[in-house]
């Protein structure tokens, strides 16, 4: 079927005239004076946006501008080295944005970080790099993405890495065989990944000896040197327990079977042992390409298209503003990653506007053109050309936004707050999905274990590890994020999940979503929910993680969501944040899961493997009834930082935003290419998925510009 499209001729954007002072990287002023037309302007310079900005600027032909709200980091430690990991949600790099309240759970609103940053949420991440399973790829394509199987997707997740094997550490493994040689019977740890990834990734290289750039550009991913010789020997307790209980370890995490336990690397670069992000692996050793355009500290306010005509608040400065997206006064917050119990943040004040009736197109017949951004609500705001393309890589939530703000989106909405309906695009800002985690707090008191926690009570201990981490680059400190994680499928778990199962199955697909939905949405979600329960029979696909700090918690996160939220404009203002309803636990079946898997952790905690270490449970308790569980999740929900789905990649009947080449619809030139345009998430931390999807769409792009 064909659909005349819209075409973006500028971005939309607000700048000042004049940008206040030079940004110096490299020798090179990256907020230099800019032209006044570019053939690809990309919005967002976070993982996806940095991606696309540098694949397509390899043609000296064309000239790419990428555009960033946030300002470049300056290599603090706070960014790059490990340990410092989760200390810096809520800082001057965060968007600062909060959920509404969520009534279905205590009635408090939530912290939902996202990265305001060169390099985006790379910057602030938990590093973990793992793809996810086979099946959740499978269940892209079968929603109608032809292409975007795991066959389609795995090039792709090879391309963006550089695998250092010399430190997935012989000491993790002649540790592990020593405690645990049953482990090992059939195959040796590294055997397993020398007969899988090894053999994809030399693959890879003989492609591209001749381009030096795929040296530079792959993402350095590893684990640390020292890991599991010294902070790290309980993953190996933890390990066994699962196999004794019957979840199996998983080898290599990467390889399409995720199911189990697992080492999962990080974006550690291996050569000093600090974060490899996209910054500096897709833009710093490119700062000097002269058709590699960036501009830091300017907020895109919306896209301009062909014969729609905008709303005053888009289009005009207004006096103040809002300070929403600096971050805490430059502090970070304490509550880091929420591995453990913590509280919550105030509810949102959510303003509304008077309903004014506008026109409504749809995209099968429209034929638009998108043109235009301001560093803060009172600058002048500019228009900027795209000759070629608009990309928006803006994050699922800010995308969604950005497309409602220019016209696209549910027209109910548009309307609400006078926005002049360019598409009637109603996935725009639904769909949304996000792994939410409940901490606990177990610790341990067998002290004769070294454990993280070290390094926070004994401060000889941490100048010690600190002395070593800045002199050899070896030590604790190399040790930041957890990698001893477990993807557990229910029915290893729980006696309930096939009580559990045919609860899911019974759902009429309206029975737990919001109100109101257009009947795309419902169509789409009917597809996704036979899709969620196939799933949750399987004993080889994931339904939550564990994620596992080494030192007494063992959170538990739901891997695939049967709840669908929303991130819906809260004004016309486009400095106002929008309105985050991830809907947590709407649906009855996540709650079961993250019940179940409570649950599991008393078991794990009683196991033989596990009795050393001498767990005291505390949150939950270890007689913690169903009714004090349930009290425990409803205040300790949290968010994985994994907010996606909300462009999705689906049929336009089934409520999509994107098509297979991430192109929206009813629009020629105009793309959204971040974790937005997950029809489903995936059960792995969705760094390396958003780079992937980056890399995939990049080079549909660049074959396209050679036409």
């Amino acid at each position: 079927m064909y659909w005349s499209a819209l075409v973006l001729t500028a971005l939309a954007a607000c700048l000042p005239l004049s940008t206040t002072g030079a940004v110096h990287l490299h020798g090179r002023d990256i907020n230099a004076p800019l032209l006044d037309s570019y053939d690809y302007i990309v919005v967002g310079c976070g993982i996806s946006g940095l991606v696309v900005t540098n694949r397509l600027s390899e043609d000296p032909s064309v000239n790419v501008l990428c555009i960033e709200a946030g300002d470049p980091d300056h290599y603090e430690p706070i960014i790059q080295d490990p340990v410092y990991v989760g200390a810096d949600i809520g800082g001057i790099y965060d968007w600062d944005l909060s959920t509404t309240p969520q009534t279905q759970l205590d009635g408090a609103a939530r912290p939902m970080p996202q990265g305001k940053v060169l390099g985006g949420g790379s910057i602030l991440n938990a590093m973990c790099w793992n793809r996810g399973g086979q099946d959740d790829y499978d269940a892209w394509a079968a929603l109608g993405n032809p292409g975007w199987d795991w066959e389609g997707m795995l090039p792709y997740f090879i391309k963006v890495i550089r695998y250092s094997f010399n430190v997935f550490s012989q000491g993790m493994l002649t540790m592990l065989r020593a405690k645990h040689t049953r482990l090992y019977t059939q195959r040796t740890l590294l055997e397993s990944i020398r007969s899988t990834t090894t053999q994809l990734f030399m693959a890879h290289l003989d492609l591209c000896k001749s381009a030096i750039r795929d040296f530079f550009t792959h993402n350095q991913v590893s684990l640390p040197p020292q890991e599991f010789g010294i902070a790290y020997d309980l993953s190996a307790n933890l390990f066994a327990a699962l196999n004794y209980l019957g979840v199996p370890t998983e080898f290599d995490p990467n390889d399409g079977s995720s199911a189990g336990a697992a080492f999962v690397p990080t974006d550690l670069d291996p050569n000093n042992q600090t974060r490899s992000d996209a910054r500096r692996t897709y833009f710093d050793p490119y700062v000097s390409r002269s058709n590699f355009h960036v501009i830091t500290g300017q907020h895109v306010t919306r896209l301009l298209v062909e014969g729609v005509g905008s709303n005053y608040e888009v289009s005009n400065p207004t006096p103040g503003g809002n300070e929403n997206g600096n971050g805490m006064n430059g502090m970070a917050s304490n509550e880091g990653f929420g591995f453990g119990p913590g509280g919550s943040t105030p509810a949102l004040d959510n303003s509304t506007a008077l309903p004014r009736v506008l026109r409504r197109q749809s995209p099968s017949m429209s034929n638009l053109r998108i043109t235009g951004f301001a560093a803060n609500a009172s600058d002048v705001r500019r228009n900027i050309t795209a000759s070629r393309e608009v990309i928006v890589a803006a994050g699922s939530l800010h995308s969604a936004q950005l497309l409602q703000l220019s016209g696209m989106g549910p027209s109910s909405l548009l309307n609400s707050f006078a926005i002049p309906v360019a598409l009637d695009l109603p996935g725009v800002g639904n769909n949304l999905q996000d792994h939410c985690l409940v901490g606990t707090f177990y610790p341990y008191n067998n002290l004769s274990y070294p454990m993280p926690t070290e390094l926070t009570i004994n401060a000889t201990y941490n100048a010690q590890a600190e002395l070593e981490y800045n002199t050899f680059k070896t030590g604790p400190w190399t040790a930041g994020s957890p990698n001893a994680l477990a993807f557990n499928p229910l029915p290893l778990i729980s006696n309930n999940s096939a009580s559990i199962l045919g609860g899911a199955n019974d759902q009429a697909p309206t029975a737990y979503l919001a109100d109101g939905l257009d009947p795309t949405i419902i169509a789409g979600y009917t597809l996704q929910k036979q899709s969620l329960v196939r799933r949750l029979a399987e004993t080889t696909v994931a339904s939550y993680e564990i994620i596992n700090n080494n030192a007494g918690s063992l959170t538990v996160a739901v891997m695939h969501p049967f709840s669908r939220g929303q991130c819906y404009i809260s004004s016309a203002d486009p400095f106002e944040p929008p309105s985050i309803d991830p809907r947590w636990l709407t649906n009855p079946v996540d709650r079961q899961v993250l019940i179940e898997a409570l649950l599991f952790n008393r078991q794990i905690l009683a196991s033989p493997p596990m009795l050393p270490l001498q767990a005291a449970q505390f949150v939950p308790t270890v007689d913690a009834d169903e009714a004090a569980i349930n009290q425990i999740i409803n205040s300790g929900i949290r968010t994985e930082f994994h907010p996606s789905g909300t462009c999705a990649m689906l049929p336009l009947e089934q409520g999509g935003v994107v098509d297979p080449h991430l192109r929206v619809y009813g629009t020629q030139n105009l793309r959204v290419v971040d974790a937005g345009i997950f029809p489903m998430i995936p059960a792995a931390h969705l760094q390396a998925v958003v780079y992937a999807v980056a890399e995939k769409v990049s080079l549909v792009q660049q074959a396209q510009g050679r036409r």
